[in-house]
């Protein structure tokens, strides 16, 4: 074994040791980013499950105003209905009212 073996095989385990560094480095990067990715992602399932619920709550609450709007319009429609059939009796009895008149 030569002077130069020793040397050759120290600088290989350095050069070793410093790819094994870097490649630590890079696996713990890539650990946070993926536990950073993992962390938004729990975080925006669950504002996407309030929007959801918050969009039923939304489409519901509008269905109920949609009906309740449409019973108001019935319910305007009769009340002019009767009122018209009102105003109609009144001007009836009125008519007979001034024919009566001397």
């Amino acid at each position: 074994m030569t002077h130069a073996q020793p040397e050759d095989t120290r600088q290989l385990i350095e050069n070793l040791a410093r790819q094994q560094a870097n490649t630590q480095q890079q696996l713990d990067s890539f650990i946070e980013t993926a536990t950073s990715v993992l962390a938004r992602s729990a975080v925006l399932d669950g504002v996407v499950l309030e929007l959801r619920e918050s969009t039923e709550n939304l489409q519901h609450n509008f269905e109920q105003h949609q009906r309740n709007f449409e019973q108001h319009q019935r319910n305007f429609e009769e009340h002019q209905r009767t009122t018209n059939a009102a105003l109609a009796s009144l001007e009836a009895i009125l008519v007979q009212l001034v024919g009566r008149l001397p």
